[in-house]
């Protein structure tokens, strides 16, 4: 198994032929066997003519998505179309094609695709990394193609040894005949690219899976860990300037005067350019460049929002909180139900909650390299969304998209934040500026306080219990930002945006009247999206306020939850049962240890989570334990499945535990990772995870883990203390035992 990295000098192609002829061309140009794999267009219907940023579109046909191929060395070849950001992709893309195919698994190759639109995500409707939907984009498609080709290899060798292809059987890369006869796919390769695609193939039953459902090894790791892996940081192209930016301090803030003379004259500067996200020092190294950077002085027109901070965020939202907001989801009449529920003396509880701005604080700060050159641009760099890099290069440019040319690298961390396109667009600005490759390298420092932030958020909660502990009534009012108004304002429909609602509509739980509504709070603080987007938020809500009303009702949290869901979503009740029995819901636990659960439901899977904390007399929260169980259809590497939830855990615990983005003179306080923290070793707890059997679908993995962690946490703490936590972080002090 090998992984093809990143060549700077070396563009690969975009492929432009129709099914018929592509195939056609891959058998007279003697490289063996090359398939087109096709999935449905979601943004387009079948039936389309090509077009010159769509060549591959043929009438009634399907789009490809990626690419096998199998040249007569016996290696199989597949073009992957997603970023691999530490999911594991370049690992469970190639197991669902190679178990299909029955492929040698040890010569099995990658390549990562370029940019077109050939490459469209259906799911996402662009090409694009992201919303946990590499595997669910890929799952029925890849299977189909690596069937397809099998079946293609399979007839070959039934044709050259004159006998029925269903008495041929494949094993590792080989087909075997009924005399005993064998070949290689590499050697029947040719062969199989001169003949018709069959109508239909058959994929395998669940018990002949060779590869699909097994703990593989991860086949980015080795090169990562000698340090061979390319990441956009490591990309080097012959005559290459390194540019640091300085950005605005301020959110709206814009350049008045640029003094560069200090700038200019330190060693190994090569120049000074104003773009549009700031002024530039770009020179021979990074080191240099910053240097330059630090000599600056720039006069800054601060702008309308030279006065925003956290207290005048907080009034916008206690103002917005007045507004009655846009209906997001209605079961029955919530109002009614509670104004009935308050007549007739009924507990009704009410609360409020708030979680703060948050940065993406990826491994790898953002970095890009762009060359602009006459008739084409190439970039090589770490992103989520090679779609929109093209748009933006194009846009910048003034060359069609077609000629923009994009490299993925592997990337240190995504999280949503290499979905923009501020880094790139800068490193697009510069190149065509000088006439030169440009690597644009942000510090810590700026990807901290020029991030896309997760949105934060007031959160008004209210519920009617009846006299035998059950909900009646449930009113959710959700005050924030709106991600999509910025980025696809066209989705936002009657003052709803989805990223902002969802997981607190159509919620799991059997409730007979239910309403939640949004009210769109805009601020000057760019938000984007972040691991898990609006579930990482709604979950805390929501699940902690499941477990007040379950304080309220006299009910242990997780047979509340169950009753609750027994009448609701059979899938959630699995997993929070599969949680509860992992972490021994209910079994006596160490002295002064606690347990907190909760369950959520996102891209297409369900994860519940049990978390045992202690909290001390002076507030010290410590976390020794955390139990997951998940449900996301069914595994393609169980592995994978398993370090994504704790990779989701830990970040999901950063952010309960540790961090907020604060705002002062109209930008953000925080910087480094000194005051921007991240958990250490020491204090991150063991992870126990486990899978439950499904037959549905696969779900997404790269996020669900993360919504529920927060308010497992903090109904944990409520165990320990008798103390709800409301706000994000946890704080000691607010945890000192009275």
């Amino acid at each position: 198994m090998s992984h093809d990295p990143i060549d700077g000098a070396a563009p690969a192609a975009s492929p432009a032929a129709s099914r018929r002829q592509f195939l056609k061309a891959s058998a007279l140009a003697g490289g063996g066997l090359l398939l087109g794999l096709y999935l449905p267009a979601s943004a387009r219907a079948a039936g389309d003519a090509p077009t010159p940023d769509n060549p591959l579109a043929e009438p009634g046909a399907f789009t490809p998505n990626a690419f096998i191929r199998v040249t007569p060395d016996d290696q199989v070849t597949l073009v992957v179309d997603k970023s691999e950001m530490g999911q594991g992709v370049m690992t469970s893309l190639p197991m669902l094609l190679a178990d299909e195919m029955d492929a040698d698994w040890p010569k099995v190759r990658l390549e990562q695709a370029g940019a077109h639109a050939a490459y469209k995500n259906p799911l996402i409707g662009m090409q694009a990394t992201g919303g946990s939907t590499s595997v669910r984009s890929s799952w029925l498609p890849l299977r189909q193609a690596g069937a397809t080709a099998r079946a293609l290899l399979v007839q070959a060798a039934a044709q050259r040894w004159q006998v029925v292809a269903s008495d041929c059987r494949t094993e590792s890369g080989v087909v075997h005949g009924p005399a005993g006869q064998r070949a290689s796919y590499g050697e029947l390769a040719d062969a199989a690219a001169r003949l018709p695609l069959p109508a239909h193939v058959a994929l395998k039953r669940p018990q002949d899976l060779r590869l699909i459902g097994r703990p593989l090894a991860r086949v980015d790791i080795p090169e990562k860990t000698t340090g061979q892996a390319v990441f956009g940081l490591d990309v080097r192209v012959p005559g290459m300037l390194v540019a640091c930016v300085a950005q605005p301090p301020a959110f709206g803030a814009s350049v008045r005067a640029v003094h560069d003379q200090a700038a200019r004259a330190v060693p190994g500067v090569h120049s000074v350019q104003r773009i549009s996200g700031g002024v530039a020092v770009l020179a021979q190294d990074f080191w240099t460049a910053r240097k330059g950077r630090d000599a600056l002085r720039i006069d800054w027109d601060m702008g309308p929002n030279a006065a925003l901070d956290d207290a005048a965020i907080d009034r916008m939202f206690r103002q917005a909180a007045e507004h009655p907001g846009a209906s997001a989801w209605k079961v029955g009449d919530g109002d009614a139900a509670l104004q009935s529920a308050a007549q007739r003396g009924a507990k009704v509880l009410q609360a409020s909650y708030s979680v703060p701005f948050l940065a993406h604080a990826t491994m790898e700060p953002m970095n890009c390299t762009a060359h602009v050159q006459r008739e084409r641009v190439d970039i090589w760099g770490p992103t989520q969304a090679q779609g929109l890099n093209q748009m933006v290069a194009s846009r910048i440019t003034g060359l069609p998209e077609h000629a923009v040319h994009v490299h993925t690298t592997l990337l240190g961390g995504g999280f949503g934040r290499r979905f923009e396109q501020d880094f790139v667009a800068q490193a697009v600005e510069l190149s065509k500026a000088v006439s030169r490759p440009v690597k644009v390298v942000w510090t810590r420092d700026d990807d901290t306080r020029h991030d896309f932030y997760r949105p934060a958020n007031l959160h008004l909660l209210r519920a009617a219990l009846g006299d035998d502990g059950q909900v009646q009534a449930w009113s959710h009012k959700i005050v924030g930002p709106s991600i999509f108004s910025r980025v696809f304002p066209q989705y936002v429909k009657g003052g709803i945006d989805d990223t902002s609602v969802q997981g607190a509509v159509k919620l799991p739980y059997a409730l007979p009247n239910a309403q939640t509504r949004y009210v769109m709070c805009n601020t000057p603080v760019p938000v984007g999206f972040w691991r898990s987007v609006g579930h990482s938020i709604t979950a805390f809500t929501v699940e902690s306020f499941i477990d007040e009303l379950a304080h309220a009702a006299g009910a242990d949290p997780y047979q509340f939850r169950r009753r609750l869901l027994q009448h609701g979503d059979a899938r959630a009740l699995r997993v929070l049962d599969a949680a509860a029995r992992a972490a021994g819901w209910g079994k006596p636990l160490e002295a002064g240890h606690h347990h907190g659960i909760a369950v959520h439901h996102s891209f297409g899977s369900y994860v519940s989570e049990v978390a045992e904390v202690s909290v001390a007399a002076n507030g010290e929260l410590r976390v020794h334990r955390v139990t997951c169980a998940v449900d996301c259809g069914q595994v393609v590497n169980p592995d994978t499945v398993k370090a994504q939830l704790q990779s989701a855990v830990i970040y999901g615990l950063t952010a309960a535990l540790l961090d907020r983005i604060s705002l002062r003179d109209g930008g953000v306080v925080e910087g480094n990772f000194d005051t921007y923290r991240m958990l250490r070793m020491d204090a991150a707890p063991p992870i126990d995870v486990h899978i439950v059997d499904s037959d549905h679908p696969p779900g997404g993995m790269g996020e669900p883990g993360t919504p529920p962690i927060a308010p497992a946490l903090a109904n944990a703490v409520f165990a320990a203390t008798g103390k709800r936590v409301r706000t994000l972080p946890i704080r000691a002090q607010d945890l000192v035992s009275s």
